[in-house]
């Protein structure tokens, strides 16, 4: 008998680490079918199994696999260089071995039997896109009569990995302070998931910051433009990833969108970001003890655009 199996799993502890038969892996959702002998209906083919089946002929053997939707996506967590085995993070992986029993879940399958292949489950952004976030700030110092205005916004909420995002930044300093510069800094939330254990890690991406003196008594207007790349993030250990490692085309990992009535525990990690606009301020009368700096947020959708319909496939 040949079987193939689909899994998602959670794993929250390096591969290294399994020792003494304790492994560090929760299994999300499996499922098996009996791919030879085929009991049941086959479905119809997709246009690359037709493609790989006139390549391969009569040894090939066709299998489908429909993911249910409220699974969470790939997504894995930037091992340090030292770190070893698998990363932590939320994976899926085809396996296809030969069992010797038709109630084959308690017999051992032997290595020699098995082959294993890592696939990655994407969420594309959606076709509606929300309106921009925008955000006001006023800021009223002890030893100042009035406050600083501060006002942020982008165009729209959602944006795909690689591109530009403009960042328009308005204040209005009515106060005798100076703005010394604007740093802006794009921000990564990732919820680790575990049981009713959750972590809170923030991965903050290099932030961009710009010498702009805003004067006291006066107004400033200007758009910003800031692009998160995983390219600029290489050594930051723990940045949430989209799928496998070793793969060229990885990007930050996308924005997870939660459904209508979905777990969020069966999700393993829940990725999110924001955009900080922080107003660094001078010293006043009493050197910085007198002052901080204000920070303005905005909620930032992060995800990959949806591909278009591949039907003509040639492998050679």
């Amino acid at each position: 008998l040949v079987w193939v199996q689909l899994a998602c799993a959670f794993r929250y502890g390096r591969e290294d680490l399994d020792v003494i038969g304790v492994s560090f892996r929760k299994d999300i959702w499996i499922k098996r079918i009996q791919m030879h002998p085929f009991e049941g209906t086959k479905p119809p083919n997709t246009p690359i199994q037709d493609a790989l089946l006139k390549k391969v002929g009569d040894q090939g053997h066709p299998f489908t696999f429909d993911i249910p939707v409220h699974l969470p996506c790939s997504v894995s967590l930037q091992p340090a260089p030292e770190d070893a085995g698998k990363p932590c993070g939320v994976d899926y992986e085809v396996k296809a071995y030969i069992a010797n029993e038709e109630d084959e879940t308690d017999e051992k399958v032997e290595k020699k039997d098995t082959c294993r292949l890592i696939i990655r489950k994407i969420q594309y952004a959606p076709n509606e896109l929300a309106a921009g976030p925008k955000t006001d700030l006023n800021k009223q110092f002890i030893t100042a009569d009035k406050p600083i205005h501060v006002e942020a916004s982008m165009e729209k909420e959602l944006y795909y990995h690689g591109d530009p995002i403009p960042i328009k930044v308005k204040v209005n300093n009515e106060t005798s302070k100076v703005v010394k510069k604007i740093k802006i800094s794009i921000h990564q939330i990732t919820d680790v998931l575990l049981y009713s254990y959750k972590k809170h890690k923030k991965c903050e991406q290099t932030p961009f910051c710009n010498r702009d003196q805003i004067n006291a008594n006066s107004t400033f207007e200007k758009e910003y433009r800031v692009t998160p790349l995983l390219a600029s993030n290489k050594e930051k250990r723990g940045l949430a990833l989209d799928g496998k490692l070793k793969d060229e085309d990885t990007n930050l990992a996308s924005s997870t969108i939660l459904l209508p009535n979905m777990d969020k525990q069966m999700q393993g990690l829940v990725v999110s970001y924001k955009i900080k606009v922080t107003l660094m301020m001078g010293g006043g009368l009493l050197g910085s003890l007198t002052l901080s700096d204000i920070t303005a947020e905005l909620p930032l959708v992060l995800m990959s655009p949806k591909p278009a319909e591949v039907t003509d496939i040639s492998l050679e």
